[in-house]
């Protein structure tokens, strides 16, 4: 009998580093006929911009050592194996007195070596490695109901916009990579998530009040399925979303892409994919090239969190704790 073969691999490098993708041709979009490679080629195409998006914060790992047809793996801690230039960040778990030692990408060599580990999507917390405890990073997300019409989503996203102007803060759009939106904006990292998420959730009744539309209802079974939530928990701590320029594990694998405003009204996310945004990325660059040149202060947003307790707005919603990977 023959002995068995060495699994197919492909080096590439990825600055001053080696990288190693093992299994290069294996499908991981079906529908596509995406491979592991066609993958890790997307994301060097896009280096600076899923680098900056990443840079210093902990990341959680979305994998799918099967391709989308297996199981999806949430990987908080860093595999076992990982070469000794691949940096880390030590997350506490204080509901379980536990920690992690997360990604932490700080080069390009970093989100291809996590490729190579099945990583399809990125999901960075909105706080660095400097201090985790305080976020430097406010998102606004735009999560439509099932039965909201796509143009609602566009319509609450400018009223968002709207606000944002009348503050005197910067805005930097993106895709969710589904049917939602996400604006991710800069702080001075001088609160903790608590404060953060206060400052989020008054926005989203500013929100909420100068559109019918917009929702903060907390709880699922009481929104209107027709309305989009502007889902504030999403700055608790240990909450991530995808970031900039992570494809997304779905079939058509769309990216979580970022868009210019006046893009917003009409950007269709099911034509933004790993297939089509090399092609997007090397006409316009990164859309949020400039997101790190400004941070904004929340004490505007806290006054109004403030003024609106005083008021006797309450918040049903308790912080989800954070969980243990």
């Amino acid at each position: 009998m023959a002995p068995p073969q060495p699994s197919p691999f492909v080096e590439l490098h990825v600055g001053e580093r080696l990288v190693k993708v093992t299994n290069p041709d294996r499908v991981y979009f079906p529908e596509t006929g995406a491979t592991k490679l066609d993958l890790v080629n997307y994301y060097l195409s896009v280096g600076d911009g899923i680098v900056r998006a990443l840079r210093e914060r902990p990341c959680m790992m979305h994998r799918f050592p099967e391709g989308l047809a297996g199981d999806k793996v949430h990987q908080k801690r860093l595999p076992k194996g990982a070469p000794d230039w691949v940096e880390t960040v030590k997350i506490h778990f204080p509901r379980y007195n536990r920690t992690a030692d997360e990604l932490c990408v700080t080069e390009l060599a970093s989100v291809i070596w996590a490729v190579q580990m099945s990583t399809v999507e990125f999901h960075p917390w909105n706080s660095r490695r400097a201090d985790t405890e305080r976020p430097d990073e406010w998102r606004i997300d735009l999560d439509p109901m099932p039965e909201c019409e796509p143009h609602l989503v566009r319509e609450v996203a400018a009223v968002a916009h709207e606000v944002l102007d009348e503050l005197g803060i910067i805005g930097w759009p993106k895709t969710s990579g589904g049917n939602g939106l996400h604006i991710y904006v800069r702080i001075t990292p001088d609160w903790s998530f608590t404060d953060v998420r206060r400052a989020a959730l008054a926005f989203a009744r500013e929100v909420e009040r100068r559109h019918s539309g917009a929702t903060t209802t907390w709880w699922r079974k009481d929104r209107d399925p027709r309305a989009v939530f502007v889902d504030y928990n999403q700055n608790a701590r240990d909450h991530t979303i995808a970031s900039a320029y992570s494809v997304r594990g779905v079939p058509r694998a769309t990216v979580s892409a970022p868009l210019r405003w006046d893009e917003v009204p009409i950007a269709d996310a099911r034509e933004l994919t790993m297939l089509t945004m090399p092609a997007r990325y090397a006409a316009l660059g990164d859309l949020h090239a400039g997101i790190d040149d400004v941070a904004h202060s929340l004490a505007p947003l806290l006054e109004w969190a403030d003024r609106d307790e005083r008021a006797g707005a309450d918040d049903p919603g308790d912080e989800v704790p954070a969980t243990d990977g």
